[in-house]
């Protein structure tokens, strides 16, 4: 819980009450939406606890892309040896002896700040003694208390025995992961885990742990690689391999037992979520915004034509967008948009919709239509879920369960883009622990009308400092506009007041603060809305349609 920003901002809060509808976009329920003028001036926010979350935060050296040699060096001891001896007279001499630093073969770890295709020279280091070393081993757990990790041995009968465990240790500032030994005893015969770690994660996640590993004398290699960068957010492993003896499984050096523990050889290279690293979002590209919401339906709600939704995508790629975000699969949406989108050569930001009824078969149908078209090329990003949180249909814990499960289907048909939720600034700030694990993005919808303090010549200052607030969150992932706007008619929120000219006013400052990571809302009136104007606060739902202002 972000406590300064709330206190910053909370003075600023406003409602805003409106239609619920399947399929059918919404802003219901209490909106943050503060603004102050200089980040700065935020004052620094306690420590965070919730007393339910173990947190292990491994370094295995400098990230780099070509593992650095350390040089060798020499250490210089004087002993002390009595040559002669008698009872008169002692003689002695000094003698030196030099003993090289030894570079191991542990797995290179490397982040990549930006996205692109990385070619890894290979890099060879002999091992003249045996060394137990800190490997990096990567787990998935599903939420839940789960044990990990640790040194399996098998004994034949009642022993005690003694072998290197890795563990992780304070060292100044950082926890560095270190090899240690601790003496077990084995009360009989069995299988026996010695220092595993336990830990509780209230969603899915992937977790990174030291583990040891006994290297023999050999040669290693560390083969060229070449690895395609998708995403900015994940940390790339890579091992050596003992080319002297590719098969051979590390012994023990503890006692007369057979103790497995992982190994170095023939793994291959594979790719773990980091907190640390920053991600992307998709941004413009030569236009004077990034995206443009658009819902294929008529003016009375029915389905538009595939002709009618080519020629109306077609305007949003001429006035200059990059991106189409949809919120549904509804409507032919994924074959009718899609295929425009391909012609005119624009990218989609998918959606999955979630309504009063919560997670349902609906929606897993949604979930699954997305997997069975699975035209990867031309989506950015998806969101699994619009508002769902700030219209309270979700349980924050259900919905980020949920994105989890989707995800995993998505890859699983070949997904490797981003995925996030769209939610109002609020249901970030007080969910932020729970939906940060599961997103790669933070989606936000930041609407400046309902912060009725503010006029529309703010709307881009407002949200610019909105999404200050947000990048605080969830640390070091970059947030994405889903939804920004302003009416064009209905009655007025404070100094808050829609009409074509407001409009275009709020449209100017939204463009020149924040127009490169926003997506517009929305391409046209929906008309449609007006069935549900009794729940509309300011009657303003159908009211909208921006792609003239642009």
């Amino acid at each position: 819980m972000r406590g300064a920003i709330l206190a910053t901002a909370a003075a600023f809060a406003g409602t805003a009450v409106a239609d619920v509808h399947m399929r059918r976009h919404a802003h219901e329920g209490l909106h943050h939406r503060g603004l102050h003028h200089s980040s700065s001036a935020i004052p620094p926010k306690p420590e965070e606890s919730c007393g339910c979350t173990t947190e292990v935060i491994s370094y295995w050296g400098e990230p780099t892309l070509v593992p650095v040699e350390v040089p060798t060096s020499t250490v210089t001891s004087e002993t002390t040896s009595t040559v002669e001896s008698t009872s008169y007279t002692t003689i002695t001499v000094t003698a030196t002896s030099e003993t090289p630093e030894v570079t191991l073969p542990t797995p290179g770890v490397t982040s990549f700040t930006e996205t692109g295709t990385y070619t890894i020279p290979a890099t060879t280091i002999t091992v003249t003694d045996t060394t137990t070393v800190c490997g990096a081993t990567t787990t998935d757990l599903p939420s839940g208390t789960h044990t990990y990790g640790g040194v399996t041995t098998i004994v034949e009968t009642a022993t005690t025995i003694t072998c290197p465990y890795a563990t992780v240790k304070p060292s100044g500032s950082t926890v560095t992961s270190v090899i240690e030994t601790t003496t077990y005893v084995c009360p009989s015969a069995g299988t026996y885990t010695i220092n595993p770690t336990t830990t509780y994660v209230p969603t899915s996640t992937v977790v990174v742990y030291p583990t040891p590993a006994t290297v023999t004398p050999g040669t290693y290699t560390n083969p060229e690689s070449t690895i395609t960068v998708t995403r900015t957010d994940y940390t790339y492993v890579c091992p050596y391999t003992n080319v002297d003896e590719p098969t051979a499984v590390p012994t023990s050096t503890s006692a007369p037992t057979s103790t497995v523990v992982p190994t170095t050889t023939a793994v291959p290279t594979t790719a773990v979520p980091s907190s640390t690293t920053s991600t992307s979002v998709p941004v413009a590209s030569g236009g004077p915004a990034m995206g443009m919401t658009f819902t294929p339906y008529e003016t009375n709600g029915d389905c538009m034509s595939k002709a009618n939704v080519l020629e109306q995508v077609g305007i949003i790629k001429q006035k200059g967008f990059t991106h189409v975000r949809v919120y549904g699969t509804d409507c032919h949406t994924l074959e009718y948009v899609g295929a425009a989108c391909k012609t005119h050569g624009l990218k989609l930001i998918l959606g999955v919709f979630i309504d009063g009824n919560g997670i349902n078969d609906a929606v897993n149908t949604q979930v699954d239509e997305i997997a069975s078209w699975a035209q990867w090329d031309i989506v950015s990003l998806i969101s699994a879920g619009n508002e769902a949180i700030t219209n309270g249909y979700v349980q924050p814990a259900a919905l980020a369960s949920f994105v989890s499960s989707a995800k995993a289907k998505w890859e699983a048909a070949g997904y490797t883009g981003q995925v996030t939720v769209a939610e109002a600034i609020n249901a970030w700030l007080s969910n932020g622990a729970t939906l940060c694990p599961v997103v790669d993005v933070i989606g936000a919808n930041l609407h400046p009308f309902f912060n009725a303090e503010f006029s529309a010549s703010q709307a881009g200052e407002l949200v610019s400092n909105q999404i200050k607030d947000l990048k605080e969150v969830c640390s070091g992932k970059d947030v994405i506009n889903l939804e920004t706007g302003w009416p064009n008619a209905g009655l007025s929120n404070g100094l808050a007041i829609p009409s074509p000219s407001e409009q275009a006013i709020a449209i100017k400052s939204l463009v020149e603060k924040v127009g490169g990571v926003s997506v517009f809302f929305s391409y046209s009136d929906d008309a449609w809305k007006q069935k549900f104007e009794s729940s509309d606060q300011f009657k303003v739902e159908p009211h909208w349609g921006c792609i003239d202002q642009f």
